[in-house]
């Protein structure tokens, strides 16, 4: 089975949506993951998202990105029917490698708790669960921007 690691593009944005809809526990967001969101991170990470592809059919991927300092690993994925053969490891050491290309020594994933497949992988695979630090997200729209600012 050659499998193919290379840079995601826009152009491959339809057969990563598809893989994203099967994947179990995946928290996919109306803005972020849309095509029109994935292009804006894409062109600002052009060169650190990766594909995995087989005979012309994309079967993973890792939306990753950076801030300057830190990278970060969204929506790893691997088609089910190809988990278990080192895909996912070869793009995320790809991912990896593109991150140090751009001079970042460090990257971070969040997997939902429920994700039992993802927490098993990254918990095998060296990553650290931090417990240290707690996580927060706001969502910038105008109510909740008034509310904080009142």
């Amino acid at each position: 089975m050659d499998v193919f690691i290379r840079p995601m593009t826009i152009e491959d944005y339809d057969g990563v949506y598809a893989l994203w809809k099967t994947i179990r526990g995946f928290g996919l967001r109306s803005i972020d993951d849309s095509r029109e969101g994935t292009a804006r991170f894409l062109r600002r990470n052009p060169t650190t998202s990766v594909v995995a592809e087989l005979d012309g059919q994309i079967i993973g991927s890792i939306l990753c990105g950076h801030d300057g300092r830190t990278g970060c690993f969204y929506h790893v994925c691997v088609d089910e029917r190809y988990r278990r053969r080192g895909i996912g490891k070869q793009m995320a050491t790809a991912a990896m490698r593109a991150l140090q290309d751009e001079k970042i020594n460090k990257v971070s994933l969040i997997a939902f708790k429920s994700n039992e497949i993802g927490n098993q992988f990254w918990n095998g695979f060296g990553w650290t669960r931090r417990s240290d630090a707690n996580r927060y997200e706001f969502v910038l729209n105008e109510e909740n921007i008034t509310r904080f600012n009142e």
